[in-house]
């Protein structure tokens, strides 16, 4: 097992420790999916998901068009799972678009792949539960943050959790992440 299988099937570790069998299952399944340029799309409204991503290295942006805007919704890094989730359990049209912020190298596992293990080792359909329950509880989380929470809680909030995220993402998605304008933001960080 390589390093980036090793942080891989750290992830999944993480909430039950595989045995070797099933991890060996799960890691065959995964092929190499692309390098993405800075600004590249993964995916863009109205594709289908198909896959499931692993950020090998890189960021990226998970943004939802409104209107005139762009509202970021999320970000991936190194060792982060992506996809646009609802086209990838629906298996219906991104409303969507993820795009590299740097240069991206992703691994995949095809969604029909994914879903055959569950019915294979359990154990892997179970660990996926565990980690889809504690996305779940994050957005929640988020959600009240943004009805309840000021900009500078929402600042604070998201700088203890992901200050990396401030080395690597531009500010003008920061802020519309949180939420607010990028002269609020910059209002808000000290420089």
């Amino acid at each position: 097992m390589n390093a980036e299988q090793e942080k891989l099937i750290a992830i999944f570790n993480s909430k039950i420790t595989l045995h070797d069998e099933e991890a060996t299952a799960l890691l065959d399944r995964w092929h190499h999916a692309a390098t993405l340029k800075r600004n590249d799309f993964l995916i863009s409204k109205g594709q289908v998901e198909s896959n499931l991503f692993y950020v090998i290295q890189g960021s990226m942006r998970i943004y939802y068009p409104h209107r005139d805007d762009e509202i970021c919704v999320g970000f991936a890094h190194e060792g982060n799972l992506i996809c646009s989730y609802p086209s990838f359990i629906r298996n219906q049209p991104s409303d969507y678009f993820i795009q590299a912020l740097a240069k991206t190298d992703l691994i995949a596992i095809r969604r029909q792949d994914f879903y055959g293990l569950f019915d294979a080792y359990p154990r892997i359909e179970r660990v996926w539960r565990l980690l889809e329950e504690e996305a779940l509880l994050g957005k929640i989380e988020r959600e009240v943050e943004m009805l309840t929470f000021t900009p500078e809680e929402r600042y604070h909030r998201l700088l203890e959790r992901s200050a990396h995220i401030f080395q690597t993402i531009p500010r003008k998605y920061i802020a519309s992440y949180l939420r607010m304008t990028p002269e609020t933001l910059s209002r808000i960080r000290p420089s």
